[in-house]
């Protein structure tokens, strides 16, 4: 029998209220131009596309897709309860909140999160040694550009400072200048340091890269004291009492380096800090060791936890060419005419975030540095030089951005590797 005839077989024999069924299950045609009772034209309503958000395993090598075609509402970070001795505790109620905030700030801050977690996930697997430390840090730092839609003369979002590769010895600020052809080794120590923002909400998040297991003991001392800086952070904890409970995690461990054993000492004058509005540097210090500051943290605050650990004095000195520099609020007439093009171009471009020679290289600007020089000079902007302990040791860095909620801190850089 043909098919057909199967078909037409198979309705004849349908009862009548099945055939009812099957009518009101279809939706009747209308044609396109119809007329109603009323005599209108009623219009064939055409369906919207709906945009499809991409999976995020589909993100490319190197990250070349902005994060806003993964989502439009970002990950939360990490929530945490805060600790026995503070009295605000997370309630079921109060997570649920938390997960449902529409607060602009806090999306912005997630989403320049969600920024850094991207890059420096492809950066874990990229940095090896035979590469030359600026096409380290130009790769790190196109890729924040590209994944955060950055744009010239525009400071809504991008970068909140150089990435920051620092060696060895040198603990923090170092990030090639121009002919700079610095190669990584696999003796090296390398702290991998970078800041993304959007509209001034700043992530400041920075891990170790280290090839040789010899260094091991000094990493994990500084990652798990960094975790202790985190867990004993909360609303209304002192200053001090954070600084303490990071020395004592760190001073925990001990190095074995060419046969020598060192204990891993704190860098007593580096340490973590309050966050602000387009200000990577705010009121607030967090010590990594006791230092009797009983300020304390409060409600609403962001912090970068951040430690250093060395195997050499535990203390850093200006050293090496500055390349790190970024404008404070001051304001001073200029007589030189090249210093103030070069301050129209820092002001437009990165406002007071920090900013290196590279970034002023590949804006276009030359023959800069009397002009810069002149602004330093002035008042107008600070210099940031390279932070380096004794000649010969190592250091170690990781930091981590918290937010401060009513009934629960959020580390909201927290990642899969640290």
């Amino acid at each position: 029998m043909a098919d057909t005839e199967k078909v037409e077989e198979k309705v004849e024999n349908l009862s009548l209220e099945d055939k009812k069924e099957q009518v009101a299950d279809k939706p009747a045609e209308i044609p396109e131009n119809a007329s109603t009772e009323d005599g209108k034209k009623k219009k064939k309503k055409k369906n919207k596309k709906k945009t499809k958000k991409l999976d995020v395993s589909e993100q490319t090598e190197p990250p070349t897709i902005p994060v806003t075609k993964f989502y439009s509402k970002f990950p939360v970070g990490e929530y945490m309860d805060y600790g026995e001795d503070n009295l605000k505790k997370t309630t079921d109620e109060e997570k649920r909140y938390l997960e449902r905030l529409e607060n602009n700030d806090i999306n912005d801050l997630r989403r320049a999160a969600e920024v850094h977690r991207q890059v420096r996930y492809y950066a874990h697997k990229y940095i090896k040694p035979g590469l030359k430390m600026v096409d380290i840090c130009e790769n790190i730092e196109n890729s924040v550009r590209s994944l955060i839609e950055a744009k010239d003369n525009d400071i809504t979002s991008g970068l909140a400072f150089p990435c920051g590769c620092s060696l060895n010895n040198c603990a923090a600020h170092y990030t090639p200048n121009a002919g700079d052809d610095t190669v990584l080794k696999y003796d090296d120590v390398c702290k991998i340091d970078f800041g993304t923002q959007v509209n001034g909400q700043i992530i400041d998040s920075a891990f170790t890269v280290h090839f040789n297991p010899t260094y091991d003991n000094l990493i994990n001392a500084v990652k798990d004291a960094t975790n202790t800086g985190v867990k004993c952070s909360g609303i209304d904890v002192r200053l001090t009492d954070v600084g303490e409970a990071i020395q004592e995690v760190m001073e925990s461990y001990e190095v074995e380096i060419d046969g020598k054993t060192y204990q891993v000492k704190p860098i007593r004058n580096l340490s973590g800090h309050s966050l602000g509005k387009y200000k990577i540097h705010n009121s607030k210090s967090v010590p990594i060791i006791k230092n009797g500051d009983n300020t304390k943290m409060e409600e609403g605050e962001h912090f970068a936890i951040e430690t250093f650990g060395s195997t050499g004095k535990g203390y850093v000195h200006d050293d090496m060419e500055c390349s790190h520099y970024m404008r404070n609020e001051n304001h001073v007439s200029l007589r030189l005419a090249r210093a103030k093009t070069l301050l129209n171009t820092i002001n437009k471009n990165f406002g007071t975030l920090a900013f290196c020679k590279r970034y002023l290289d590949r804006l276009g600007e030359t023959k800069y540095n009397m002009a810069l020089n002149h602004l330093v000079e002035n008042g107008l902007v600070d210099p940031y030089p390279p932070l380096c302990d004794i000649h010969g040791c190592y250091t170690a860095q990781f930091e981590h951005t918290i937010v401060l909620h009513p009934g629960c801190k959020e580390v909201i850089s927290r990642g899969d590797d640290y």
